[in-house]
């Protein structure tokens, strides 16, 4: 494969994730957070504020009212729902672009990322974790480094497929074996450069749960889960399918029984057409 150089050259050349998100994660946080704190910290943002702004105005939320401004929004849709838009209007528009290397057409990587946060976020919530923030965001950045491995994926694809199909393989130990990095290892490295916690970075990195003691960490394991629900659904499934080791431990872990999963899938699939609504894909 190219260099390690190369694939930093690709990862600067991605429009990075607002700093704005870090700032929302850590006041989200603060037990004695206010309105209008999360409003200053948004407005000063042209780019976030405006997308913000049209999503509030989308049929998801369906208001009667036209929303103007931040604070307005925050008044009607509260500060948890704008937290969550930050996040979501904050991300890479890279993620919206189709990725052919892991044959996922335009818009459903973003989807299945948009997707993966929203169930990790209930899960987090039926969990009681104060971090449904984190999460969400981890969730929503998880397959960040698809967009840079993108391009030697689909020059390795027939190599990889051999690995997976014929050795046995995960999709994730193919691409490591072959290109000699892994979407999720990159992804680290992306949310490194980007100055995102350490937490978050071993977050990314671990979210396939590749190594045993990632599955002890409560918010390493939801966002695995989320992935996988989604996998479940058909969301996101492209060019590596199912390709993955399935961590039935991790369920148990988090006291999910397979009722509880369908329950979730359920919740979702009433979501799901609110959701394109949401991202423009409808």
């Amino acid at each position: 494969m190219n260099s390690m150089k190369s694939l930093i050259n690709e990862i600067d050349k991605l429009k990075p994730v607002s700093h704005v998100l870090n700032k929302v994660m850590e006041l989200m946080n603060d037990s004695q957070r206010s309105s209008s704190e999360l409003s200053e910290i948004i407005i000063y943002d042209p780019a976030l504020t405006a997308n913000i702004l049209k999503a509030c105005n989308s049929t998801y939320f369906g208001l009667k009212t036209k929303i103007d401004s931040i604070q307005h929004a925050i008044t009607f849709l509260g500060m948890e729902e704008i937290a969550n838009l930050v996040l979501l209007c904050g991300c890479s528009d890279e993620m919206l672009q189709k990725q052919e290397g892991y044959g996922l057409r335009e818009g459903e990587l973003w989807r299945a990322s948009v997707s993966s946060a929203i169930i990790a976020r209930d899960i987090a919530k039926d969990n009681s974790l104060n971090e449904e923030h984190f999460i969400f965001t981890a969730a929503l950045l998880k397959d960040i480094g698809k967009i840079v491995l993108n391009q030697y994926v689909a020059g390795s694809l027939e190599r990889i497929h051999e690995l997976v199909f014929d050795q046995g393989y995960s999709f994730i130990e193919a691409e490591k074996d072959i290109i000699g990095i892994d979407h999720a290892e990159l992804g680290a490295i992306i949310a490194r450069r980007w100055q995102f916690s350490n937490k978050m970075v071993e977050v990314i990195h671990q979210h396939h749960l590749s190594e045993e003691p990632a599955k002890n960490i409560q918010e390493t394991s939801i966002v695995y889960l989320s992935d996988i629900i989604c996998m479940m659904m058909g969301i996101g499934v492209g060019s590596d399918g199912l390709a993955y080791n399935f961590h039935k431990d991790a369920f148990e872990q988090l006291g999910l029984t397979d009722q509880d999963i369908q329950i979730i899938i359920l919740n979702f699939a009433e979501k799901i057409e609110k959701i394109e609504g949401l991202i423009g894909m409808s």
